[in-house]
């Protein structure tokens, strides 16, 4: 047996997971608390220990990893229009499996500079402008970066008329020209900056990260771990075709080679990650407007996209949840006194490891947990508005419908350990007390009990077939 070993080191827990690909076949999970604030090799060596308990003595040919630790990918970004360009930077950077800590629109102010500064971002994603559109304000942004001297990397990914301009006010910096992200109105060309992104995370965040000291012992530490799983869940969603077509120059299909064999996928699917720092939402699905009465605004979305609430997590960002919610809501969800949800989650922060013992603690898990997947689902899809017009009322869309996703998937540690996660996932889902908010209305719902998403992102890289017959083999629909 060739078994490979494949680690997720998140911002709570470091993840470990054994597979043997021939075979299709997990052989065992494990965690332990991510040691970040010392040596993250320790927490790696406990999940380890904790695993081979598990498994048994297991020698690994390969080790793969992924990467969320001390903050994960931070990047900032600017753009023109908030609805046009800046949206399209912040889907090609959240794509990319980071999180926004800044994002500006028009031109860059003083003011923004020192913040731009002092958030220190891992990288700075510059754009504006359509392809033969505006060239001033993508300009303007460059010389204010340039005037910072930073040491994190820029993309320049705007108006290509422009971005000859920009690199040689960026000179002496390090600087990396990009295809623009929205090189015309209502198109999105985010894949290639996504590519740059990963590329950098590879070169530049892992050193920064102390992530080096492991590389002895992994084969490839490959993307950050929300890239991992939304590249798992892209697998899910669309399978693998049997065979592949060979297209000549005329665009005519010359040849068809067979593949690995040709597997279904689940189909649209919507899924929320639920962390310990935030929770992350990912949708595999068109979202296109369900009627002829309805419009679309703003620019079209990516067929697979992912947000990232920064600021909801179950411990280290449980005052967010208590602030989004409100501590009446939590109260109310738990049944706890307000005062005493309030002192709760006032501590959960300092003590991120913890984990639910009492009932009363329970209890708070699942109100955070509710409000959590409720906060989030909303923000990730679109809404719905009714406005009126001289031909009559039509419906503004903005951003995706997902009310016919066929599958809604949990996971995270909270949901896995809840005997309530069918209650938990009810917040993910459309209500009509919220009908602007378009998220999934029904289809079946799956929990990741095993925590596998991430680890198999990164087996789909070297086995897509193995990696996809285990989970749907592992990731089992609620109550069964």
């Amino acid at each position: 047996m060739e078994a490979v070993l494949l680690i997720d080191f998140g911002s709570t827990n470091t993840k470990v997971t054994a597979v043997d690909p021939a075979e299709a076949r997990l052989l065992g999970t494990a965690a332990a608390f991510t040691t970040v604030g010392t040596d993250i090799g320790e927490g790696l060596a406990e999940a380890l220990g904790l695993l081979q308990k598990e498994t048994g003595p297991l020698t690994f040919v390969k080790r793969f990893a992924c990467s969320s630790a001390a903050g994960g990918l931070r990047m900032a970004a600017s753009g023109l229009v908030p609805s046009l360009t800046a949206s399209a930077a912040r889907l090609a950077a959240l794509g990319a499996g980071a999180k926004i800590v800044g994002l500006y629109s028009y031109e860059l102010t003083e003011e923004d500079g020192a913040a731009i500064a002092a958030l220190k971002p891992d990288i700075f994603l510059l754009t504006g402008g359509v392809d033969g559109g505006n060239k001033d304000c993508i300009l303007h942004n460059a010389a204010v970066l340039a005037a910072m001297k930073p040491a994190f990397p820029v993309l320049v990914a705007g108006n290509r008329a422009a971005s000859g301009q920009c690199l040689k006010i960026l000179a002496g910096l390090e600087v990396i020209p990009c295809p623009n992200v929205l090189p015309r109105l209502g198109k999105l060309n985010i894949e290639p900056v996504q590519e740059q992104i990963r590329a950098l995370f590879l070169r530049r965040i892992i050193n920064a990260r102390g992530l080096s000291r492991e590389q002895e012992l992994i084969s490839g530490i490959l993307m950050p771990t929300p890239s991992a799983v939304k590249r798992a869940l892209e697998l899910l969603a669309q399978g693998m075709a049997g065979e592949k077509e060979r297209k000549g120059e005329t665009g005519k299909i010359e040849k068809r080679e067979k593949r690995e064999n040709g597997e279904q996928g689940f189909g649209e699917l919507a899924a929320v990650d639920l962390g310990g720092a935030t929770t992350d939402v990912y949708s595999v699905a068109s979202g296109l407007p369900q009627t002829g009465d309805t419009v679309l605004k703003g620019i079209p979305e990516p067929f697979s996209k992912r947000t990232v609430e920064g600021d909801i997590g179950m411990r280290y960002s449980a005052a967010g949840v208590l602030e989004a919610a409100g501590a009446e809501r939590l109260a109310a969800l738990s049944g706890l006194p307000q005062e005493a949800v309030e002192q709760a989650v006032r501590e959960l922060a300092s003590r991120p490891d913890a984990v639910a013992g009492t009932p009363e603690e329970e209890a708070l898990d699942y109100a955070l947990a509710a409000a959590a997947v409720e906060a989030a689902m909303e923000r990730h899809a679109g809404t719905l508005e009714e406005a009126y017009t001289p031909a009559g009322p039509v419906f503004v869309q903005t951003g995706k419908d997902l009310r016919n996703v066929g599958r809604l998937i949990l996971t995270g540690g909270a949901v896995i350990r809840s005997k309530r996660a069918g209650e938990i996932a009810g917040y993910a889902r459309y209500t009509k007390a919220k009908p602007h908010a378009l998220k999934p209305a029904g289809g079946e719902l799956y929990v990741d009990k095993a925590y596998i998403l991430a680890a198999m992102g990164l087996l789909a890289e070297t086995a897509p077939g193995a990696a996809l017959r285990i989970m749907k083999r592992e990731i089992q629909r609620y109550g069964t």
